[in-house]
C-alpha cells in the first residue's frame, strides 16, 4: 500500500476487497493471507483486521484450515446498509421503535460490537435517536439512492 490512509489501512483494504467481491472479481475462496499481504504491502495483522471487518459485515466468513470464503446469498450489502434498510423493510415510521441490538444481532448473525458501530453511524446521520431506558426510535427516514 503506497500511502497510509487517515481512515486506517485495514479499512481501505476491506473496502477494496468488498468492491472486488461486488464486481464478481473474487468468488468462492479469497486469496490467501500471504497473497493479500504481498499485494497490499502490509502485515498479516492488517490483513486480518480487514478480513474481520468484512466478516462483521457478513461479507466473508472463515473456514478454519482452508481460508476465507465469500458468504453465500445475494445480500452483500454492508451491515450499515442492511440496518438502514430495516426501516423500510419493517415499514417503520418516524417515532416508531427500532429493533433492539439483540434482535439485530440475531437477524443479521453478527456481533453486538458490529451492530453498535453501525447504529452509532445511523445516529450520526440523524436516522435514529436514543433515549436512555426507552431504546431507539426512528428519527428520520432514509433518502433512497438515485438509480442511474
Amino acid at each position: 500500500m503506497p500511502q497510509a490512509s487517515p481512515r486506517g489501512t485495514y479499512s481501505v483494504i476491506a473496502k477494496n476487497l468488498h468492491a472486488a467481491i461486488e464486481a464478481g472479481e473474487i468468488k468462492g475462496t479469497l486469496p490467501s493471507e500471504a497473497t493479500l499481504m504481498a499485494s497490499h504491502g502490509v502485515s498479516r495483522n492488517t490483513i486480518r483486521r480487514a478480513l474481520k471487518l468484512l466478516q462483521n459485515e457478513g461479507i466473508v466468513h472463515p473456514a478454519p484450515g482452508i481460508g476465507w470464503h465469500v458468504s453465500e446469498g445475494s445480500d452483500r450489502r454492508s451491515l450499515l446498509e442492511r440496518l438502514i434498510a430495516v426501516i423500510s423493510e419493517d415499514s417503520l415510521a418516524v417515532g416508531d421503535p427500532y429493533p433492539s441490538e439483540a434482535r439485530l444481532c440475531e437477524r443479521f448473525d453478527t456481533s453486538r460490537t458490529a451492530v453498535r458501530r453501525a447504529i452509532a453511524q445511523m445516529e450520526g446521520r440523524g436516522l435514529l435517536s436514543t433515549v436512555h431506558g426507552k431504546g431507539r426510535t426512528v428519527r428520520s427516514l432514509p433518502v433512497p439512492l438515485e438509480q442511474p
